[in-house]
């Protein structure tokens, strides 16, 4: 009887991931991976993002590599595992799974990161993340260094920008 219960529950959980898992595969489709070290994150509100979110990791702009753009974790949902790894009293050995990050995208609209395998050569526990500076803070993506065939490449990947 729990079975006849559950199943239904789970099959109505199971379809609000299937829009992600497709962002997902539009993500990979535009951008390629990356393997990056030491990216800097945190659980508490970045000082440049307003608005709501579940921590956040700030990767290099790819127009200029002295600048940092934050990416957020706008939806708590499927979170815990990052959220675990990312605080600030948690064992050296849960934050020793993400100082090598797996990242796909571009910081300056959307990210798809994830966490390396033991043996580091596949990514695995996905998660997107979003750009949320430019719509509150005035930020343009033309002041990141964003050219029009970013823009587009933003586009095929999901991203609809506000500000062109």
């Amino acid at each position: 009887m729990p079975y006849f219960v559950y199943a239904p529950y789970r099959f109505l959980v199971q379809l609000k991931y299937f829009p992600l898992a497709y962002l997902m595969l539009r993500i990979l489709r535009a951008y390629p991976w990356q393997v990056m070290q030491n990216v800097p994150r945190g659980l508490n509100n970045h000082p440049d993002v307003k608005g709501k979110h579940y921590g956040w990791f700030e990767f290099p702009n790819p127009a200029d590599a002295d600048q940092q753009l934050p990416l957020v974790f706008a939806h708590h949902l499927r979170t815990e595992w990052w959220s675990r790894r990312m605080a600030p009293r948690a064992k050296p050995s849960l934050k020793a799974d993400i100082e090598t990050l797996w990242f796909a995208g571009d910081p300056r609209f959307i990210g798809l990161v994830a966490a390396p395998t033991r043996r580091g050569t596949a990514p695995r526990r996905l998660h997107v993340l979003e750009q949320h500076m430019h719509v509150r803070s005035g930020w343009r993506f033309a002041d990141w260094g964003a050219t029009p065939d970013d823009i587009e490449r933003g586009r095929r990947a999901g991203v609809h920008p506000l500000q062109p």
